[in-house]
């Protein structure tokens, strides 16, 4: 079972409590953007083997989104972070490094 804390209220959630959001930090287009662009970020999503950054919503909790980073090989989780942050921190960048060296 996947198991996250959320980085807003320390609390840590089974994924019964939560609600999965896709792929985290996506760059949204507005409605000036062209065909490709929106057809892009409506459909075409990595799928990695490793590190995923992906967004989570504390549904039976405190009701927030946040961001984990999780290996879809191993579903180790890396670390939480808040959603308001446009790349994760430090601390979890390392931390993918070293599993993968």
């Amino acid at each position: 079972m996947l198991i996250l804390t959320c980085p807003y209220c320390g609390v840590a959630a089974d994924e019964t409590e939560l609600a999965p959001g896709g792929e985290a930090h996506l760059r949204r287009h507005g409605p000036d953007s062209s065909d490709s662009d929106f057809e892009a970020y409506l459909f075409l999503r990595r799928n990695p083997r490793g590190l995923h950054l992906e967004r989570w919503r504390h549904a039976h909790g405190c009701g927030k989104w946040f961001h984990a980073a999780r290996d879809t090989m191993t579903m180790e989780v890396l670390g939480t972070y808040p959603a308001q942050v446009t790349a994760p921190p430090p601390e979890i960048v390392h931390a993918s490094d070293a599993d993968t060296a």
